[in-house]
């Protein structure tokens, strides 16, 4: 099993945070900054497999001020070697699909193959409304869950991947769909360009654009596909027709059992050969202590930041690997006796929690658990 790391890009501590307006001071985002390498570097140092963070926008009060994920990436890819950097994701209704392909690609050469990317629908309603890229999309959430809303998403969230797939596997494409079409039908570019249908291809002679194309081509020949945090059956079976992996942050061992048998199943009617592990990640919020009462006391802040931040989207607690090194090796050990695991992902309260709480409590989930389910990365 491998050990991944994601953070929320928590920009300060929970008193900093109640002050209000966090994500307007430069001191802290200039402090985030420096401890997000420091962490993403710690991790790499003891043998974690990846680092994650999100894309949301217009984050004035800081609980999740991480923006353009490119430029995530890049900030932490530049201050590391070798841990994989995975940006989870690029959110479907503020991203043009086509270009939100050449980004992708783009960075799998800059990270040199340590990259991997989440596609995900888009909850924040705030911030979608300002950035979405087509009108009649919404944010999804328990609001309007099975609702004509959802149902929209859901379709546009079907092409927009379908589209980022297609332009990252093929040398040109064309895609006429619901919501997009690539290139425009009828399209004839307005003036001769000779390079056009001399060197490349998908233009005719007299201009006629059929068929687009991204350049560059990914530098992986198959860049690892994540679908962002579910509890969904849904998008467990969604994901399964790009052997795209949901991020699962359960314990319930009953639903983990059913959610990888019907990954499996919807993969091979798509004629994907399926390995233990190919199903999904697992994984949950991680706090790792000498005993048991010292991580629940510094659960507190985390369970504040959750209460306050995410409960309000609809989003329940994860699960909690939170505990001495005992407790959490039990719990990991019965989640891979009931599926089969190859990735785990644990959230860290990254922000809330100090630098050195932070080390402190990876520095003994590397020494006293990922032993005991990984060999060294």
């Amino acid at each position: 099993m491998k050990f991944g790391l994601f953070v929320y890009c928590t920009i300060g501590r929970r008193k900093e945070l109640e002050m209000g307006m966090a994500g307007r001071k430069p001191e802290l985002y200039q402090r985030m900054l420096d401890e997000l390498v420091q962490l993403a570097g710690f991790a790499e140092e003891r043998g974690y497999f990846s680092f994650g963070h999100p894309e949301h926008h217009l984050q004035i009060e800081g609980f999740e001020i991480s923006n353009d994920p490119c430029l995530m990436a890049m900030w932490l890819a530049q201050h590391t070697k070798k841990i994989r950097i995975v940006t989870c994701g690029f959110v479907s209704t503020a991203n043009n699909p086509l270009m939100t392909a050449e980004k992708i690609a783009t960075l799998d050469h800059m990270l040199q193959g340590r990259f991997g990317v989440g596609l995900v629908r888009g909850y924040q309603a705030r911030w979608v409304e300002n950035y979405k890229v087509k009108a009649e999309l919404n944010a999804v959430g328990p609001w309007n869950t099975r609702s004509a809303e959802d149902e929209l998403n859901r379709a546009y969230f079907s092409e927009f991947v379908d589209i980022v797939v297609t332009a990252l596997a093929k040398e040109t494409f064309s895609y006429q769909g619901e919501f997009w079409q690539f290139p425009p039908q009828g399209f004839v570019n307005p003036h001769d360009h000779p390079v056009y249908y001399k060197y490349g291809q998908g233009v005719t002679e007299q201009m006629a654009v059929q068929e687009v194309g991204i350049a560059p081509k990914p530098f992986q020949q198959n860049i690892p596909l994540y679908g962002g945090f579910s509890q969904s059956l849904t998008t467990a079976k969604f994901w399964a027709k790009y052997k795209g992996r949901p991020i699962i942050l359960s314990g319930n061992t009953e639903f983990l059992s059913l959610l990888w048998q019907e990954w499996e199943e919807e993969a091979k009617r798509w004629g994907h050969q399926v390995k233990p592990g190919d199903q999904a990640c697992w994984g949950g919020l991680m706090i790792c202590a000498e005993t048991d009462a010292k991580a629940e006391a510094l659960l507190e802040d985390m369970k504040w930041f959750w209460n306050t931040w995410a409960m309000p989207f609809g989003q329940g607690i994860p699960h909690l690997l939170v505990g001495s090194p005992d407790t959490i090796n039990r719990q990991i050990e019965e989640i891979t006796k009931t599926v089969p695991v190859d990735e785990a992902f644990l959230l860290l309260p990254q922000g809330i929690h100090t630098p050195e709480q932070l080390n402190e409590s990876l520095d003994l989930f590397s020494r006293k658990v990922m032993p005991n389910f990984s060999d060294p990365v």
